[in-house]
């Protein structure tokens, strides 16, 4: 793709996200759906190959039922209230229809289908931009209509979407597809808390973001697509590998490190709500999140390729100086507990 090509579909991309995120008008908002959507097509299709055409075939398909159900949503709004503007008092129909579409735009169970099949089949930095950048829009409609929102349509789903991104990962060894799991995990747990307290998902998505951002980074610095390219990442870059290896168990959860943050404080948040069961179950499913982290963590970390010759070691020869972001990004990744308190008092 030439460059000037690639920067005015990035810039639709980007302006698409940024006229929802700004606008109080469904029809607007309708629209920036609709370019961000038909704009993030050609970047999945960069490689143009059979797997990325049925991906992006895929993709479309879903985003486009999704839009047509929220538009039917936007309409029976406009009958009931008279109005464009987005209300404190959606109708309960179109509220409903609303957040369906909007689950379907974001991977939630029982929406999921498209995300693991679509993020496999695209390049790894299109992965990125689907799993990280096309979140921040569906998002952002659901913080605005959360007082509106049904607690026994969303809580079935975040609770579905926790139990299905566990599970769904645990026979993946395709690095994108275990990625794509996760998300659909990391989303219901934001979906959890939007009723509750929809500050505490903007905390969640932003610390989602960057822990996938450096993530996907990491991989494809090593070129990694499979559980075997990562076994092998020794020889390539020992210093890369330990970070992997901390990424994953913070991208699992596990304190004290950044990915246990979020997870703490919607707990902590639905407990105060007097809800004991919701968070038991999610604390429960989270398990299964872990667990497989921590077999990545396993293929990474404590598999040596078999050949010990130090002229095949790489990594001696090898210039890190292109990796300039990481470092920052990694340590916010990893070592943020200290700023939960913080972190509190912004909630």
């Amino acid at each position: 793709m030439k460059p000037p090509i690639f920067i005015t579909i990035m810039s639709t991309v980007i302006l698409g996200t940024m006229i929802v995120l700004t606008s109080s008008h469904w029809l607007m908002t309708w629209i920036g759906f609709e370019m961000n959507m038909l704009a993030i097509i050609p970047i999945f299709m960069k490689k143009s190959n059979p797997r990325a055409t049925e991906a992006s075939t895929k993709y479309l398909l879903t985003q486009a039922t999704a839009s047509m159900l929220l538009m039917m949503g936007i309409i029976i709004n406009l009958l009931h209230s008279g109005q464009w503007m987005m209300p404190k008092d959606l109708n309960p129909m179109a509220s409903a229809m609303i957040t369906v579409a909007l689950a379907m735009k974001l991977g939630l169970a029982p929406f999921h289908f498209w995300v693991p099949e679509v993020t496999q089949g695209i390049p790894m930095s299109s992965g990125l931009i689907l799993l990280t950048w096309q979140k921040i829009a569906p998002l952002s409609v659901l913080y605005q209509i959360s007082p509106t929102i049904n607690p026994n349509l969303l809580l079935p789903m975040a609770i579905t979407s926790v139990l299905v991104g566990g599970w769904g990962g645990l026979n993946q060894t395709q690095l994108r597809k275990i990625l794509a799991y996760s998300s659909i995990a990391h989303m219901g747990w934001m979906a959890a808390i939007t009723l509750y307290n929809p500050t505490m998902m903007l905390l969640n998505l932003t610390i989602y973001i960057i822990m996938t951002l450096t993530t996907f980074m990491l991989f494809m610095y090593n070129s990694a697509t499979t559980t075997l390219s990562l076994s092998q990442t020794w020889n390539k870059a020992p210093l890369i590998t330990s970070l992997i290896l901390t990424l994953m168990l913070s991208l699992g959860g596990l304190p004290p490190l950044s990915g246990f943050i979020p997870k703490w404080m919607i707990i902590q948040e639905l407990t105060k709500n007097e809800m004991i069961i919701m968070p038991t179950l999610l604390a429960i499913t989270a398990l299964l999140n872990l667990y497989f982290y921590m077999r990545l963590t396993y293929t990474t970390a404590l598999t040596m390729f078999p050949s010990m010759n130090n002229m095949k070691m790489k990594w001696q020869f090898d210039n890190t100086k292109k990796m300039t972001l990481l470092p920052p990004l990694i340590i916010i990744s990893t070592m943020m507990i200290p700023l939960t308190p913080l972190l509190s008092i912004l909630d």
